[in-house]
């Protein structure tokens, strides 16, 4: 197991992450998904940060970074979230090809270590991805890498961050592709209790509730966006988003989720799927 750690910059002692996940890069910048060019939405909602000259300590991407697999979209992805200046952490997601991930992004500035350290909180980062079909599933070997950051740690506050939400969203069509073990998942979870929060990509839309003793989060996608509770596949007419989180030394956790102007990036909403 290695461990990343990192100061924190302010005198509050208080951690400030972005998170942004579903890109959806393409090897060529022209790419589109159903109907979006993803890389400018993405860069849209890097300027759109920038413009609101928030101040964050680390950025979280959950996942779904490529579309494609190819090694120019992680390129893209790593030119492009450069402009902000601030250390990226990620997880593969189910579009992703993980190993490649683990492979370059350390010579174009994106951090690949898996446990990371800052001020009283451990961000523990698993893969959950089952190569080129959408749901997801963690294996045991993931569940132990989780046991040993925690026990190495149990003092910590602790994030797991994982691009499949283990959680149901009462959408049909997308709960087929959830986390295919989510119960293996969350039993385990619950058997560590200074997991306070369980933070995820994948469903492209605003989740955040409480079971038990941990949060579970999910969010906007920087691309294209899933309608709620639909019974088939559907698209959402939201804008690309992305989210603040604020974590304290006690345990608490404030966010916000921002989004671009309604009727920026407009999908082609009479798809039936993707």
């Amino acid at each position: 197991m290695r461990t990343i750690t990192l100061q924190l910059n302010n005198q509050s002692q208080h951690l400030r992450v972005l998170q942004l996940t579903d890109c959806h890069l393409f090897a060529e910048e022209s790419g589109k998904l159903l109907g979006v060019r993803t890389a400018d939405s993405f860069k849209a909602v890097l300027q759109a940060i920038i413009n609101q000259q928030a101040v964050f300590d680390l950025i979280i991407v959950s996942g779904d970074i490529s579309q494609d697999y190819s090694v120019a979209s992680y390129q893209r992805f790593a030119h492009a979230i450069a402009v902000l200046k601030t250390p990226v952490f990620f997880v593969p997601g189910n579009h992703d090809d993980g190993p490649l991930m683990y492979r370059i992004f350390d010579q174009y500035g994106v951090h690949t270590e898996r446990s990371l350290i800052c001020g009283n909180w451990h961000f523990v980062f698993l893969n959950s991805e089952v190569y080129s079909v959408p749901h997801g599933w963690i294996e045991r070997s993931e569940l132990n890498f989780l046991k040993e950051c925690y026990d190495a740690y149990p003092e910590l506050n602790t994030v797991v961050v994982v691009h499949h939400l283990p959680r149901l969203v009462h959408s049909r069509w997308l709960d087929t592709q959830t986390m295919h073990n989510q119960d293996e998942f969350n039993n385990f979870i619950a058997t560590l209790p200074n997991i306070k929060l369980v933070l995820c990509g994948h469903v492209h839309q605003e989740i955040d509730e409480v079971v038990g003793r941990t949060r579970y989060i999910a969010s906007p996608s920087t691309s294209i966006q899933f309608e709620p509770l639909s019974h088939d596949f559907a698209l959402d007419s939201q804008a690309p988003g992305w989210r603040y989180l604020q974590f304290y030394p006690n345990g608490q956790i404030e966010t916000q989720v921002y989004r671009l102007p309604q009727g920026s990036f407009t999908p082609d909403v009479g798809v039936s799927g993707y």
